[in-house]
Formats: C-alpha cells, sequence, structure tokens
C-alpha cells in the first residue's frame, strides 16, 4: 500500500509528495541537487513509485519558528535549505494491524517500536531520509507523540468509514450483529452491515461497541447511535442477522422486534450456521451412543495433548509413516499433501470443529494407536491405567463405526457450513444447500448402509480392528450388558445406531431450519435464474412485493405486474442470461447490462432479497481480527483506537483508496495544531 511523505521549507514552501511503496525519502531544495539525486532521477525498484515536484509558493514564516534553527542533534545546516521529510508509516501498519508504538520507546531501547524502527532502519539506509528524520526533524513534526498518532489512526479510519458510507449512499441495507469479548475480557459487540455495490453483496465492517448491559433494549440503543452516527436512517434497514440467543430473536421484547417496531420491513434471519451448529451439537449430546464416542475422544484428546513429549512422539510416528508411504508409491508427494495434523479440541461455538477433529484422529489413527501403545507399556503409573483403559475403546469396533458415521454426517453438513459462510452467499442458494443437504443424508439412510459397512470394515482389517460377526449378539465395549437389549449386531449397528443417530440429525435440520418454509423465503425462490429461470412465479413475487409496503405501494405492485411480464421474456430470451446459477449473478449481470434500469421495481424487489442476511460469518471473521489486532501485547488498548484500528485492518481494501489529502485535511481540523501538514498541490 503506498504511504505519503511531505516536504517543506520554513521560509520557502515547496510542496512535493512522494507515493512509496515501502519507503520514504527526501532531498534539498536546491533544483540542481534535487534533479541530481539519484533518489529521483534513478528510482530504486521497490522504494519509488513516483514523485511530483510543484514551483515555490512563497509563505509567511512562523514567528515562533527561526528560520536557521539548530537542529537536535547539533548539525549548523539551516532549515530553510532544505527539505523536510515527516514519514508517515501508519498507513501501513494499520492495513497490517500492527502496532504504531513498543513497550520501551527511550533512547537505550533496543526496540522502540514498529514506527520508530522502521524510521531509524531507513535513516540508516538513506542518508537523505536520516537528515529529515527522529533526531534531525523539526520540532513538532516528528509525529511520535502518543497523542498525534492517535488522531491520525482516528483520521485514517474515519475516511475509510466515509468512503464505504458514500458507496452505500441512500440505498436499503441488513446490519449483523454478534457478542464475544476480548483479549482484556471485555464484552464487544462488532456490527457489520449488508449493502449491494454494483449489483454485488458487499458486508462491511460498521464499529465494535463495549456493552456493560447486554439486554435487547441497550442493543436497540447501541445500533441506532451507531447507525445515528454514521449519519444513516432506521428506516433503510431491510434485515437483521443475529444468533438464536433470547435476548435477540424474542418475539416480545427481543431485539429483533424492537428493531422491527421502528421498521416493519426489518425481516430478521436466524444465522443459517448458527442454526447448522446447534443441530451438531444437539446430535452429539443427545444420542446416548454419540455421547459415549465424544466422551471417548475427549479423553483421548486429554490423554494425547496434556504432555509435549506425547505430542512429540505422534508427530515422529507419523511422519515415518508417511515416508514409508511414500517409498512404497503407497502415497503422492507434492504441494500441500501430507501435512503435519492436530488434534484440535470440539468446541460448541466453533463450526466445524467437530468434523476437523474427527478427520484429523482417523487420519491418525495407526499412529494415535501406537502411542497409545508406547504409554500404556512405558509411561508413568496413572498414565498406563489411563491408556490401557482408553486402548480398549479405542480399538474397539463400535468406535470405529461410530466415528465413520460421524465423518458421512458431519462431512454432508460441514460442505453446507463452508457454503453458507461465503461473502457473496444469498438466502435462496442457502435455502437450496439445506434442501440439498437433507437429501443427501436421506439417501444414505435408505441406500447407503452397504457400502458404509463396507468402507468401515475396510479400514478395521487395515488396522487390524477386530471386526464381530453381525448375526451373533451384541456385545457393549466397556460397559455392562444389562443397560442393552439383546439384539444382533446387525440390529444394533444398521438400525439402532445408524438410522437413528441419522434421523435425528434429519429432524434437527428440520426444526432449526423451520423458518425455511416461511412464505417470504419461498416466494424468494421465484428468483432463481437456473435453468431458465424455470422457478419463476409472478404471484409469488408480487406476493413478495407485499412484504416490503413501505417501499411498493399499490400502484407501484401493479407496475410490478407489467414489469414481471417484461422482464421473464427478457431474460430468457437474451442469452447472457442463460448459464446464471444464482440471484446473485443475476443480479451483478443486470447492473452490467444495464437492464436494471429498465426494471427499476424488479431490481428493487432483487436487492431487498440480496441483502437479507444468510450467516453471521463476516461478524466471526471480526473475531478473529479482534485478537489479532489486540492481543496480549497491546491489551491495554482504548476502546475508540481498537475501533480505529479494527476498521482499517477489516476494511483494508476501501482504506487503500482513501486519499491522502483528505486524511491531512480531517487530522488538521480536528483542532488547532502547532504544525501543519502540507497538502499535495495541485497539477
Amino acid at each position: 500500500m503506498a504511504v505519503w511523505a511531505f516536504g517543506y521549507t520554513m521560509k520557502k514552501r515547496k510542496y512535493k509528495t512522494g507515493l512509496i511503496s515501502d519507503f520514504f525519502v527526501g532531498g534539498k531544495s536546491d533544483k540542481s541537487s534535487s534533479s541530481s539525486s539519484p533518489h529521483q532521477t534513478e528510482p530504486q525498484s521497490g522504494i519509488i513509485d513516483e514523485i511530483y515536484t510543484t514551483q515555490e509558493e512563497q509563505v509567511v514564516p512562523s514567528e515562533d519558528t527561526p528560520q536557521n534553527e539548530t537542529r537536535a542533534n547539533g548539525s549548523n545546516v539551516p532549515i530553510n535549505e532544505e527539505f523536510v521529510y515527516d514519514p508517515i508509516f501508519f498507513l501501513f501498519l494499520l492495513r497490517q494491524g500492527l502496532a504504531c508504538r513498543g513497550h520501551n520507546e527511550s533512547e537505550t531501547s533496543t526496540n522502540k517500536g514498529n514506527f520508530r524502527e522502521l524510521l531509524q532502519w531507513l535513516a540508516e539506509k538513506d542518508e537523505n531520509v536520516n537528515k529529515v528524520v527522529l533526531k534531525n526533524a523539526p520540532r513538532k513534526s516528528k509525529l511520535i507523540c502518543r497523542e498525534i498518532q492517535i488522531d491520525l489512526i482516528h483520521a485514517c479510519a474515519k475516511e475509510t468509514t466515509k468512503l464505504i458510507l458514500d458507496e452505500l449512499g441512500d440505498d436499503y441495507f441488513a446490519i449483523l450483529a454478534d457478542e464475544s469479548s476480548d483479549v482484556s475480557y471485555k464484552e464487544r459487540w462488532p456490527f457489520v452491515y449488508v449493502l449491494l455495490i454494483n449489483g454485488r453483496v458487499v458486508e462491511s465492517f460498521l464499529g465494535v461497541v463495549k456493552m456493560k448491559d447486554t439486554c435487547s433494549l441497550s442493543l436497540r440503543v447501541a445500533i441506532k447511535e451507531m447507525i445515528e452516527d454514521n449519519k444513516l436512517s432506521m428506516s433503510r434497514i431491510r434485515g437483521q442477522g443475529y444468533d438464536g440467543a433470547s435476548n435477540m430473536r424474542g418475539e416480545i421484547n427481543g431485539l429483533k422486534t424492537l428493531i422491527m417496531n421502528d421498521t416493519p420491513s426489518a425481516y430478521y434471519v436466524h444465522c443459517f450456521a448458527h442454526q447448522l451448529q446447534l443441530t451438531l451439537v444437539a446430535v452429539a449430546k443427545e444420542n446416548v451412543d454419540c455421547t459415549w464416542f465424544f466422551e471417548q475422544v475427549g479423553f483421548l484428546l486429554n490423554l494425547m495433548g496434556v504432555s509435549c513429549k506425547r505430542k512429540e512422539m505422534l508427530r515422529d510416528i507419523q511422519a515415518k509413516k508417511i515416508l514409508e508411504s511414500l517409498e512404497l508409491n503407497e502415497k503422492k508427494s507434492g504441494q500441500g499433501l501430507n501435512q503435519e495434523l492436530g488434534l484440535p479440541r470440539p468446541g460448541d461455538t466453533r463450526w466445524g470443529s467437530y468434523y476437523r477433529t474427527i478427520l484429523n484422529m482417523m487420519s491418525l489413527y495407526p499412529s494415535i494407536f501406537e502411542v497409545l501403545l508406547i504409554v500404556g507399556k512405558t509411561g508413568h503409573r496413572d498414565d498406563r491405567l489411563k491408556a490401557q483403559t482408553m486402548m480398549a475403546s479405542f480399538e474397539s469396533f463400535q468406535f470405529v463405526f461410530m466415528a465413520r458415521l460421524m465423518i458421512v454426517i458431519f462431512g454432508y453438513t460441514n460442505e453446507l457450513c463452508q457454503a453458507l459462510q461465503r461473502r457473496d452467499q444469498d438466502i435462496v442458494n442457502a435455502m437450496t444447500f439445506v434442501r440439498l443437504t437433507k437429501d443427501r443424508l436421506l439417501k444414505t439412510r435408505e441406500e447407503g448402509w452397504e457400502h458404509f459397512l463396507e468402507g468401515v470394515t475396510s479400514f478395521c482389517a487395515k488396522n487390524n480392528v477386530e471386526v464381530p460377526q453381525m448375526d451373533d449378539s451384541y456385545v457393549p465395549p466397556g460397559r455392562s450388558r444389562r443397560y442393552f437389549e439383546k439384539v444382533t449386531n446387525i440390529h444394533r449397528f444398521r438400525y439402532d445406531i445408524f438410522v437413528s443417530i441419522i434421523d435425528k440429525q434429519l429432524q434437527e435440520l428440520n426444526d432449526r431450519f423451520d423458518k425455511v418454509n416461511m412464505e417470504l423465503l419461498i416466494c424468494m425462490s421465484s428468483f432463481n435464474p437456473i435453468n431458465s429461470f424455470a422457478a419463476f412465479d409472478k404471484k409469488k413475487l408480487l406476493r413478495l412485493a407485499e412484504f416490503y409496503p413501505d417501499n411498493f405501494s399499490s400502484t407501484d405492485r401493479k407496475r410490478l405486474g407489467f414489469q414481471l411480464d417484461h422482464f421473464i421474456d427478457d431474460m430468457r430470451s437474451d442469452a447472457r442470461f442463460a448459464s446464471l446459477q444464482d440471484i446473485g449473478q443475476l443480479s451483478i449481470t443486470l447492473v452490467s447490462t444495464n437492464k436494471h434500469s429498465y426494471y427499476q421495481l424488479v431490481y428493487l424487489l432483487l436487492r431487498l432479497v440480496l441483502i437479507l442476511p444468510v450467516a453471521t460469518a463476516s461478524v466471526e471473521r471480526v473475531f478473529s481480527a479482534m485478537t489479532y489486532v489486540k492481543n496480549k501485547l497491546r491489551n491495554s488498548m482504548g476502546d475508540q483506537l481498537l475501533n480505529d484500528s479494527l476498521v482499517t485492518f477489516i476494511e483494508r481494501d476501501f482504506f487503500s483508496r482513501v486519499d491522502n489529502d483528505d486524511i491531512i485535511d480531517r487530522f488538521q481540523g480536528k483542532k488547532t495544531r502547532s504544525g501543519l501538514l502540507p497538502p499535495r498541490p495541485l497539477e
């Protein structure tokens, strides 16, 4: 990202701004010297992108600034005989989410922080820079004061937010929110809004608010204040996306109800990814066999993860097995293949964590088996007993059977989870993915038993796990038979486990996603462009318009009916719309072909559908960014500084488009300053 430098003299001011990719340079004000400088006539690769030079402008020197002031290092070089470059690395540091200041910035410190260290490094590499920075910079122009840096960061964040809001204009938007705590254990509520830019769905970070009270009324006040601070209107909200907490989705006093009281068309959608995770947690905890399996997995993770020696032992054994497989040509080598695997602990709120844990565990099954064998024979007394007890379950057929079954079920739902987290996902596609996942699970239940059992027995044969005869009586591993009915293995594994668990997963999907059957969402599917708009239904789309009375009057709905007739004929006859796969592509193509201006009411209805949120994945990404920006070394960051740093870090694409002069104007306009930063001259 380009950063800027400034040059000026006290008696004669020359505006000179260098757009520099990584660093800054400076030079004399004398034109001959300036032209002969190798840094200006022959820019080095990666150092100078472009340097602008303008004519001199007479200015009145400041009364409190002598024209021949001696520099801080004792140099007698008058300030008015050379350019002064005040390098600002903030743009680079902010975009990377890095701290400007260090823990100890004294002269005796060996690490004065990113900003000073970058300046010092550049000064050592370039003598022209060394003449005008740090000790050699004029007073009040060093930019090392904490308050000055915070004001610059705030100016950068405000201009970034302003640019995003300019893109939004007076259009409609949706809001996303969720709760998390930072490294200082302060409760934070990030807010993200969903908008359309050139027909494309964009989710942009609005800000993060510190909340002491998370009741719905307090959240409504926080949302209203943030929207008004950004000069937006509550009346433009057309969608809400939260998790399923009672303070969010309460029908009487929930946040979504309070928002809809102000804006009736701000429809609430429970985060699809969160609903999906709830189905997996329900299956893992409410089914007896699943509960037993995940308890065994928890014991295994405790046994393997509590000791660094066992982790190292597992890595060494797995590395040897991979080398052996490569020598026997059983595995292929290449970029991204045969990566080191770990055993992460699954969490109820971490999307896809159950699937990753079980998948890695079964991939490391032979190596884990050897580690348990070694610990069970040579470990400490307590560890030997734990390893021997764990081995009894780990090498049982039921453990392998349950693990493989969880991989199948969670594998299908994980694909759905990944699809729901896409930034450009729309609610019609999300509904389709949910339906396809349920259909796939149902097909596995009806037709997949033989293939599944074959895979389990093959895995057991490869890893020397005893496979019971399916006609024999069922014997539970590590548990008394008194708690189980006397049935055969085929009945136990096929009907009591395989069919029962899949049925439970299907039931949870139907229960959690019952809102997919809402009339509002059903009507939206009529916009689906697949197969030449085969799902198009004029009546449903007219009904959909009735859900937005503030946008479609009775007269507008009549006009909409005529526009829909022209619209569908046009879409089916235009080859550019023949291969579209979702309504997101439809919106983009309408804008690129300028047909959105011909079908304004149809496009308005399509926009309202697209901004309805599918998942709060963007808010989860804010949580990840927050742990990166406010880490343990920066745990004392103030609320405003954290918010400003997150804006510039998360919205770095918009940040890179902010004009430097706008940042300068906002910085200098905040309050009266002793020194002024020179603006970029007009060309």
